[in-house]
């Protein structure tokens, strides 16, 4: 696929295209190989204490081991995101805002048995979820579409719950969250897992952070944002866990495999600098 010249319904600015654009083209080893042990796909994060005897015995599968330890790790950020979406069951229906491919999507689907619509600006990201729930035997249950976050098209009130999993730093917070709260019933729940910048430490972000932008194309907002959007969009936390000493010994992990990509040491510095925080935000629609 090739960037358009002109924006479509979906693609709405250049750098929407720009991102979708590399997304369509990703393959890297640290999401295709990670999911390949157990067929679940994620695109984000891990949290949790690392089994480092993986490190320990024959050199040859040690990466192999490795691969496994990261993907429990990302596997276990999912399980914790979808135990903040409240109690759902399998009548209510769920939005999985920036659905990647698609492995969030199938754990709430697993847990709750509940309807799930992934979106994602990728048109090949949304080709591969599908054909994932094809696969799983799930697709009259989850599905996903090439859809923008930021006008998803979804009738009002659709939500019984909504979530972001490391997809909130390539969007106007107060623009996304306007869209959340229409498509969210009232009582609804949102959940966001982010990394944020700290704002303690400047009004920019430091320079580690900016090269995490760099490398995504993305844009890191700053922590206070998030309450300030929320805030104004009727969306009342009601729960904030910061999970960033619990993140960091997955990337002192990825440091060490045949997957890291060059963006380690910026996480690294940047969480152990407290000029980046990761976050867990739950709110309610009121």
């Amino acid at each position: 696929m090739t960037m358009l010249d002109t924006p479509s319904p979906v693609l709405a600015t250049k750098y929407q295209q720009s991102v979708a654009e590399y997304w369509n083209q990703e393959k890297d080893p640290v999401n295709i190989r990670l999911g390949e042990v157990s067929g679940t796909y994620h695109h984000h994060y891990g949290i949790g204490d690392v089994d480092w005897s993986v490190l320990d015995g024959d050199e040859a599968t040690r990466d192999e081991r490795i691969i496994k330890e990261m993907h429990r790790l990302e596997a276990a950020q999912a399980d914790f995101l979808v135990e903040q979406l409240g109690a759902l069951g399998a009548g209510d229906r769920i939005l999985d805002a920036g659905s990647g491919r698609g492995g969030t999507s199938f754990v709430a689907n697993l847990r709750f048995g509940c309807q799930v619509d992934g979106i994602s600006i990728s048109e090949e990201q949304v080709k591969f979820a599908n054909n994932q729930a094809q696969q799983r035997g799930v697709a009259d249950k989850v599905a996903f579409h090439f859809r923008n976050m930021l006008g998803n098209g979804f009738p009002d009130a659709t939500f019984q719950a909504i979530w972001n999993n490391e997809s909130t730093m390539y969007v106007d917070l107060h623009e996304l969250f306007a869209e959340h709260a229409r498509v969210l019933k009232p009582g609804g729940r949102y959940v966001t897992i982010t990394g944020c910048f700290n704002d303690v430490h400047g009004r920019q972000p430091s320079r580690a952070v900016s090269q995490i932008d760099a490398h995504y194309i993305c844009d890191i907002h700053p922590r206070s944002e998030y309450f300030a959007a929320m805030s104004a969009n009727n969306l009342i936390p009601i729960s904030v866990v910061d999970l960033t000493a619990a993140t960091i010994p997955y990337w002192e992990l990825r440091a060490k495999s045949s997957v890291a990509t060059g963006v380690e040491d910026p996480f690294l510095t940047a969480y152990k600098e407290g000029s980046f925080h990761y976050l867990m935000i739950a709110a309610d629609r009121i």
